[in-house]
């Protein structure tokens, strides 16, 4: 063989390889098909309260059933985001709950994680409330929340973080530990540890997941979701390209150690959407066969992993 054609086939190869299979990122979580041509779940329209859906929903299989929680708003009534729910037996049709759960509070992109044992208040949910200040909520059976405060997050000497933002709280609990990646004006992930789910104190006071410097997610990250699979840790998060903020995408980062983050080279998972531009907010979740990955920002859409999945190597 010529040596120039030798070269260009490993540069394809490598190419290939790099997007398809890499080591850091298995096929199984970025390979998948088309989005459902309709929304599964829209904003009610109208007058209603959740006419307009916004930021991440989380979707969550237990006891038989599928639930969804997301944001509502109505701008035209008064600018509080409010919490919403809904049923499936399948997690395509869904059914909503009545009215807004909380119709005084404000819970915005919401995270589900389930602690301790069953019977008590074992689903923990954080989410941001006004002004993007993080928050946490405690349920026994996923349809009544109780408000426990705004999340006290601490800098890793002990300090107060400084004031602002700290949004789109996501929660991972591991061993009688819990982190929690937070977002400062999508500049950047921080990462908090708790033994108690009071005090969150910072592994670091830098981000652990920054933006840039590869085009992908150069001006603006936010993790979704923290998923295991085979063992390793990885973070599904929207990155914006855009100086301005006007276009996101969904990427996807992988750790040993939920400190470290190695970004995919293959980034992104799901380019912007030109149809709607800021379509993002995505969540895995095991449907008995396949890895589902829905998107609920601004309506919910699904894609099917290409690849049969085992559910045993998938934790969320």
């Amino acid at each position: 063989m010529h040596p120039r054609v030798a070269v260009a086939c490993l540069l394809v190869f490598i190419a290939v390889a790099a997007r398809g299979d890499t080591p850091d990122v298995p096929r199984e979580l970025v390979a998948f098909g088309p989005p459902s041509a309709e929304p599964l779940f829209a904003g009610g329209g109208g007058e209603a309260w959740d006419r307009d859906l916004r930021e991440r929903g989380w979707i969550l299989r237990h006891g038989g059933h599928w639930h969804l929680w997301y944001t509502g708003s109505n701008l035209d009534r008064d600018p509080v985001r409010r919490l919403g729910h809904a049923t499936s037996g399948d997690g395509l049709n869904w059914t909503r709950s009545a009215g807004p759960l909380l119709p005084n509070r404000w819970v915005e992109d919401v995270c589900v994680a389930q602690v301790g044992r069953s019977g008590e208040e074992n689903f923990l949910m954080v989410a941001e409330g006004e002004h993007d200040i993080a928050h946490l909520l405690a349920s026994r059976d996923l349809a009544s929340w109780r408000p426990c405060g705004p999340l006290d997050i601490r800098l890793a000497s002990g300090g107060a973080i400084p004031d602002g933002p700290r949004g789109t709280p996501t929660l991972w609990v591991d061993c009688g530990r819990m982190y929690l990646f937070y977002e400062r004006r999508d500049d950047g992930v921080w990462l908090a540890t708790s033994r108690d789910g009071c005090t969150f104190t910072n592994i670091s006071d830098e981000p652990v997941l920054a933006c840039g410097p590869e085009a992908f997610d150069r001006h603006g990250v936010a993790v979704d979701q923290i998923v295991r699979f085979d063992g390793r840790w990885y973070a599904y998060y929207h990155a914006s390209p855009d100086p301005d903020r006007q276009t996101w995408q969904t990427c996807i980062a992988a750790s040993d150690d939920l400190i470290q983050w190695e970004k995919w080279v293959g980034n992104p998972v799901l380019p912007v959407d030109p149809a709607h531009p800021k379509r993002s907010s995505a969540t895995v979740i095991h449907d008995g066969e396949r890895l589902r990955l829905y998107t609920t920002h601004p309506d919910v859409r699904v894609r099917f992993s290409i690849d049969p999945v085992a559910a045993c190597r998938l934790r969320r």
